[in-house]
């Protein structure tokens, strides 16, 4: 089946209704979830007085699983509510870039319901119903975006969906089919039974959960960097305060960055009492700081100055400026800020402001705390193209002798992997999605496709297999010619075979028997299009350097490179150059947009990378994100 995780799409809802399908009022990156006691059939008080205890033993749950955790944003949180006559616990979690946030709410949230037999859960998203999302290769073709909100639930780690009156009957609106969440408790209070349970779709839609509870300590990274006493302080003091300073920093604008750009005395954290300390990073924390480039600021240009011809000291030393930089971003306006830990890190700087430095740690303070040597190795942030290939080919490289780190090969990131390249595949080879996207639909025939199935089988394997070769990608030549490019020497080379026709170029035997003249008009187009191409080229529009005469050619070899310039008397060399200029404008616009994105990371920089090229930075022509 295509991916139909594209049709499951956020709807507007209305509040007062108590419908709590997918929130547009929800910020982005949120997930939401209810949680609901429904054996209560006595006083209100008494059921009031249930979800109070419930919400002490889940907040305890929480606290027990994730005493260390890094949230990336908000932490897992509830709060009674009473709306429209219903009594549930009711919580938002905004998780920003960490989409390992949301998961770990659901596995709160069901070994939550093995602790409390009566309880029953919803989570959703801005997507909606993205549990659904996740097993949208087994969902049944009755239960579909228009109708599925409100309909799941988890119970005694199980889920669980709401069916509909008559699942056969397709020619009912999905419209008619949606239900609000006071009838979706009300159905569950008098069928609890009758709820529908798929195997199938809890196995796809808990997939995440698999790896918990060791995700939660194989997310943390420890680092050591270099930073003012002050920050090291209020890290210790408060760990949690890691995530929105590097927050602060990784969303920063100029408005921010004029506050800090100011004279060494006005900051908050001066650079004048440096100590050298490790710090908990959560993995997407540590990969935002460590993607930035950054020119050192006014008040520390002479501390980096010094650390220069120290290479380990120096990467250290730009870690801890980066992270100083979003404490003093985070610093600005701590007081108004909605998140509880930004308030707190406020008061922390003014009881310093009172009391002076004497409440700083010492040197010996700070080797007493616990992993203050701790430093993780940062290998698992590098990907390399071959070993990418090697993973999804089902193959492991030879393990290290002495190291305990799984790395790019461990059993969960290859199970990941392959079950996105055959979702893919499934998606590509699924001749139902048209262009309006995915469809969801049973896989047996209906009577309509069999009344006209003879005709399409004659024709459906040889088409298929054209179909398939219609389009093609070297990537190894692609790679070759990348390098040439930087001066580079090519890997694995191959002979040219630019004089034979491609597969995309190669013409289909039907089609000379569909059509007598199929040749000549092909012919025809051909001359005509390089009639026009050596006008152009005559005149210079199809030039990529007007100012340019010389060849280009890469440092060490003697190979004729030209692109986009015509020469009279080439004649049939032509083609031949033509078919390389779209190699060499390919290349031109990937360095380009290499360049524009001035250091940070990017769509070409990633790709490049998947593909084993690394391409230097232009140190003449930006010098960073300032």
């Amino acid at each position: 089946m295509a991916d139909a995780s594209a049709a499951f799409a956020p709807e507007s809802d209305d509040r007062e209704s108590g419908d709590a399908g997918p929130q547009s009022h929800l910020p982005d990156n949120s997930v939401e979830y209810y949680l609901f006691l429904l054996d209560e059939q006595g006083h209100a008080r008494r059921g009031l007085s249930n979800l109070e205890s419930l919400r002490k033993s889940a907040l305890e749950l929480a606290q027990s699983l994730t005493g260390d955790y890094i949230w990336q944003r908000d932490d897992f949180q509830l709060e009674l509510k009473v709306v429209n006559g219903l009594h549930y616990l009711h919580g938002v979690t905004e998780y920003g870039d960490a989409v390992e946030d949301e998961w770990l709410v659901v596995y709160i949230l069901r070994e939550l319901t093995k602790l409390h037999p009566t309880l029953w859960v919803r989570v959703a998203d801005t997507d909606g119903e993205f549990l659904l999302v996740e097993a949208a290769n087994v969902l049944p073709s009755w239960l579909n975006p228009g109708m599925d909100q409100n309909r799941v639930w988890i119970h005694a780690a199980n889920l669980l969906v709401i069916p509909t009156d008559d699942q056969d009957q397709r020619s009912r609106s999905s419209s008619s089919q949606a239900i609000s969440l006071p009838q979706a408790v009300a159905y569950i209070r008098s069928n609890p039974n009758t709820l529908m349970q798929s195997p199938f779709i809890e196995a796809e839609a808990f997939y995440r959960l698999e790896k918990y509870p060791r995700q939660i300590a194989e997310s943390a990274h420890h680092s050591i960097v270099t930073i003012p006493r002050r920050v090291a302080y209020i890290l210790h003091e408060m760990p949690r305060s890691i995530a929105p300073a590097v927050e602060s920093f990784y969303l920063r604008d100029a408005l921010d960055l004029r506050s800090v750009m100011t004279a060494p005395e006005t900051l908050r954290f001066r650079p004048d009492d440096m100590v050298t300390v490790s710090v908990q990073f959560s993995r997407v924390l540590f990969a935002q700081l460590k993607s930035q480039r950054f020119d050192a600021l006014p008040g520390w240009q002479q501390v980096v100055g010094a650390a220069s011809n120290n290479g380990e000291g120096s990467a250290r030393l730009d870690m801890g400026m980066k992270l100083t930089c979003g404490f003093e971003i985070l610093a600005l306006n701590a007081e108004k800020n909605r998140s509880r830990i930004v308030r707190q890190v406020g008061l922390l700087l003014d009881d310093l402001q009172e009391d002076g430095d004497s409440a700083l740690p010492t040197n010996e303070d700070i080797e007493s705390w616990r992993n203050h040597e701790r430093n993780d190795d940062e290998s698992w942030m590098n990907i390399d193209y071959e070993d990418f290939e090697r993973e999804l080919s089902g193959q492991q490289k030879d393990p290290i002798v002495g190291s305990s780190s799984t790395g790019f090969g461990n059993a969960q990131t290859k199970a990941d992997l392959r079950k996105i390249v055959s979702r893919f595949e499934a998606f590509l080879n699924d001749e139902r999605a048209g262009l309006d996207g995915a469809e969801i639909d049973n896989l047996q025939n209906t009577d309509d496709d069999s009344s006209s199935g003879d005709d399409n089988d004659e024709l459906s394997d040889e088409d298929s297999e054209f179909e398939d070769k219609e389009v093609g990608f070297d990537e190894d030549a692609f790679s070759n010619m990348m390098r040439e490019m930087m001066g580079m020497p090519a890997r694995n080379p191959q002979p040219s075979n630019r004089g034979e026709p491609t597969k995309s170029t190669r013409q289909d035997p039907s089609d000379l028997v569909a059509g007598g003249n199929s040749v000549e008009e092909e012919a025809g187009i051909e001359e005509l299009s390089s009639q026009m191409e050596a006008e152009l080229r005559g005149h210079g529009a199809l030039r990529l350097d007007a100012n340019t005469d010389k060849r280009i050619a890469p440092a060490g070899k003697g190979k004729d490179v030209s692109h986009g310039e015509h020469h009279p008397g080439q004649g049939a060399n032509e083609d031949s150059d033509s078919e390389v200029d779209v190699d060499y404008n390919l290349a031109r616009n990937l360095l380009e947009s290499f360049k524009s994105q001035a250091g940070s990371s990017g769509p070409t920089s990633n790709i490049l990378s998947l593909m084993g090229l690394q391409l230097p930075r232009d140190e003449d022509d930006f010098g960073g994100d300032k």
